[in-house]
């Protein structure tokens, strides 16, 4: 029977089913970077872009209207955006729900229409689009879907057509981007988008899905997935329940009681604080884990799931993981919230600085220059546009500059200085941290703000940066060959060098960064740096470029051991 018209009701629930798609292929998906860096996340970031999203339409109800549903989308994925892939996701939504708000029911027109607008939409987000990418993967899809029209009302046949048309458009990303074809990888983005359209595919096809969206925090690593054959679980029991603790559990203790459960049963997940304690535990005894808990207070929300009778099993990955993550989240809001509470005391001033870092180091430094608010990310966690929106907010200032020193968030920060009407933000496009740094040292405090904002912009052609951090893959960039644990020394736009010795690369990365018209060279070494191991490349490097003034800084950033600027 033929599909001619989409409800707000079944778009609401082919939504959440491509967000559960993207969520449960994120991984997969951060795989395809074309740097075999360790931070690759193009998956993460369009997963927590859509997911924010998505806990907008899940608090919708089962019975949205189109109005609704459209308002939600668009919000949820305005703000949650983060990185470049997810910030022009958000942008093909709101291009998308402008072109169905108004209608109750969605036909084959409507929704050719609403493609349209998604890509035209999010082509004008970017300033200079780059072909190869996600944007061409939609727009393959929406040039398909205007050819259709008149051929078909069916949707399953519109939408099954359109998406073959991406999933073509994506297989010929390589032979538009080089360096995804020497890499040999599709590109990322445009996978996240097919990996969406298919899921919201299925769900209009009826097929079975678990479109529960979990109201979790970032980080805390809880994703359900679809039924699973009885056979395949080990486990028969889902047993979730909260501790109401007698008092705070100790270090040894939690550790002892994620030992016992290990010893029972496995996806186990135990988040404390001194009140209560979240427990998770896939076993086939779940009177043993609440036996064990009673001994630690009493229990409340107490919920088992015979998995093997619903032929669903929920899935908990890197369990301690998780609630590292969730510990440093909420450590996160509490200096946040530290801050703003500061901030508000603060009087009023003219001009005012928030800056993205990561490590400590860095951070001191950045605070040492004038900043005002620090956004803790970067290259290991994008923030989200929301994130930027609370920081602009926290500063008490008529004008903000906001230094995103990574290339993957300025599209976040132009985003967010976008839906700012009652204070001036300029968005410096600084790409690196030693850019930001010079973009700061530009700053002259009696000179106006768009005077400003013009010489710090500038200030960040003065720099270069190289830095060191290890391939997570083999691959061939740059026809430089790379193997999994190598060193790699990149720089601005491209792949340095590459060894097995760390410092060694370090110095060959160095060798090409420096000109006959350099003058500093500053090094800050990161959380795997011994300070004499960083203080002994410091003077190999000057030993070599005695013209050159050489600084050593401790920077505390994870993943890149070293971050160079030469000037």
């Amino acid at each position: 029977m033929a599909v001619t018209t989409i409800s707000a009701p079944m778009l609401a629930k082919m939504f959440l089913a491509g967000a559960k798609s993207l969520e449960a292929k994120k991984e997969w998906i951060n795989e395809l970077n074309v740097f075999p860096v360790p931070d690759g996340d193009t998956g993460t970031n369009m997963t927590m872009t859509i997911m924010a999203a998505a806990a907008e339409v899940s608090g919708l109800g089962e019975e949205p209207d189109m109005a609704s549903l459209a308002k939600a989308i668009s919000y949820g994925s305005l703000r949650g955006a983060r990185g470049n892939s997810g910030v022009i996701l958000s942008q093909l939504f709101r291009g998308f729900t402008k072109g169905i708000a108004k209608y109750e029911f969605l036909d084959a027109v409507i929704l050719c229409d609403a493609l349209q607008k998604a890509v035209e939409t999010a082509y004008k987000a970017v300033m200079k689009p780059k072909e190869g990418t996600i944007l061409t993967v939609a727009k393959g899809g929406a040039d398909k879907a205007l050819d259709l029209i008149g051929e078909t009302e069916d949707l399953t046949v519109f939408m099954e057509e359109v998406i073959k048309e991406a999933e073509y458009v994506l297989s010929q990303t390589p032979e538009m981007l080089p360096v995804l074809k020497q890499a040999g990888v599709v590109d990322s983005g445009g996978q996240g988008l097919v990996t969406i359209l298919r899921g919201a595919y299925d769900a209009l096809l009826g097929k079975e899905i678990d479109y529960t969206i979990e109201q979790k925090p970032a980080g805390s690593g809880v994703t359900k997935i679809s039924s699973q054959a009885e056979q395949d679980i080990k486990f028969g029991y889902c047993t979730e329940f909260i501790i109401v603790l007698n008092k705070p559990l100790g270090e040894q203790e939690e550790v002892e009681f994620k030992s016992y459960l290990e010893s029972i049963g496995d996806s186990i997940v135990v988040v404390a604080d001194d009140e209560i304690t979240k427990v998770h535990v896939h076993t086939n005894d779940p009177g043993l884990a609440i036996q064990r808990a009673l001994t630690y207070g009493s229990l409340s929300k107490i919920k088992i799931d015979n998995m093997r009778e619903e032929h669903q099993e929920k899935l908990i990955k890197d369990a301690e993981k998780a609630a590292a993550a969730q510990k440093a989240e909420d450590e996160r809001k509490r200096s946040e919230k530290a801050a703003m509470a500061e901030a508000k005391k603060e009087p009023k001033k003219e001009m005012g600085f928030i800056s993205v870092s990561i490590g400590d180091g860095i951070n001191e430094i950045f605070q040492g220059l004038g900043v005002d608010r620090i956004i803790a990310g970067g290259q290991t966690m994008n923030p989200s546009t929301e994130d930027i929106l609370n920081a602009i907010e926290d500063v008490n200032a008529d004008n903000i500059f906001i230094l995103p020193n990574n290339k993957n968030i300025i599209l976040a920060a132009n985003q967010a200085a976008s839906l700012i009407e009652e204070k001036n933000v300029f968005v410096i496009p600084s790409k690196t941290i030693p850019q930001g740094i010079a973009a700061l040292i530009n700053f002259i405090p009696d000179s106006g703000a768009q005077e400003n904002a013009k010489r710090m912009s500038e200030g960040l052609e003065t720099v270069k940066t190289g830095q060191v951090t290890y391939a997570v893959r083999d691959t061939l960039i740059d026809d430089k060959p790379i193997r999994q644990g190598d060193y790699m020394g990149m720089g601005d736009s491209a792949i340095l060098s590459v060894g097995e010795n760390r410092d060694a690369v370090a110095m060959e990365m160095v060798g090409q960064l420096v000109e006959e018209s350099s003058s500093i060279i500053s090094i800050y070494y990161g959380e795997d740096v011994k300070e004499e191991e960083a203080g002994k490349l410091a003077e190999e490097i000057e030993s070599l470029y005695p013209d050159c003034e050489v600084e050593s800084h401790y920077g505390g950033q994870p993943i890149y051991s070293y971050v160079v600027s030469v000037e």
